[in-house]
């Protein structure tokens, strides 16, 4: 009874993000800047957009960047003062406003890279995929959850419970490794060090031997 009712809830969802796509696919073509770009049609856009491969995992990115993986580009469309408090290492900021601006184009339309789109979730990444999408750019990439998913998964991963999984703990562990890498300190690496008693040499025992009593000389 609860999975149907998931199922609705998912298909309703779906119908509604195909509803958004549309209108934001036929929306984005009245853009004088870009009429030359005739992009993907409505429901090649639809298409893409339902496919589960446009999202990238919290896991999968720490594992790019952990390996230093030099194919992905990592687009932060948040706003300035957003990015200049925190984002992901290495990441490029090309808010939401300016992502038709000429310099943009250059990182968002890519033959040779893997661009990844972050915002706070998925919400201003997915405009920005879409509106990418609709103009041809290939090669694009949501990271699922965003920043948000991100801090829960990978900066401050929850620890399972002794009775979970073999496979919950081993990605708790990889995890665990993974926040290490990127900064994060547990208190089992911080060494409390133990005052250092300070002990006394013993004092030596200086024995002093008694002198002997001189026998007493013959009398008269």
């Amino acid at each position: 009874m609860v999975k149907k009712k998931i199922a609705k809830v998912l298909a309703f969802r779906y119908k509604i993000l195909a509803a958004i796509l549309i209108l934001l696919a036929g929306g984005l073509v009245l853009l004088p800047k870009y009429q030359k770009h005739e992009g993907i049609k409505p429901e090649e856009l639809v298409s893409h957009a339902m496919s589960p491969e446009r999202y990238m995992t919290t896991d999968r990115l720490a594992h790019i960047l952990i390996n230093q993986d030099p194919s992905f580009i990592l687009i932060d469309v948040r706003d300035e003062k957003s990015f200049a408090s925190y984002t992901l290492p290495n990441a490029i900021n090309i808010p939401l406003e300016k992502l038709f601006d000429e310099d943009s184009e250059s990182y968002l339309n890519q033959n040779q890279f893997d661009v990844v789109l972050f915002s706070n979730d998925n919400f201003h990444a997915d405009q920005a995929w879409i509106l990418c999408n609709r103009l041809g750019y290939k090669n694009l990439r949501v990271l699922k959850g965003g920043i948000n998913q991100w801090f829960t998964t990978i900066i401050n991963p929850l620890k399972p419970e002794e009775n979970m999984p073999a496979a919950a703990h081993e990605l708790y562990a990889t995890r665990k490794a993974a926040s290490m890498f990127f900064g994060v300190v547990y208190p089992e690496q911080v060494k409390v060090e133990a005052p250092k008693i300070v002990k006394e040499a013993p004092k030596k025992v200086i024995t002093v031997e008694k002198k002997k009593k001189a026998a007493a000389e013959g009398g008269c």
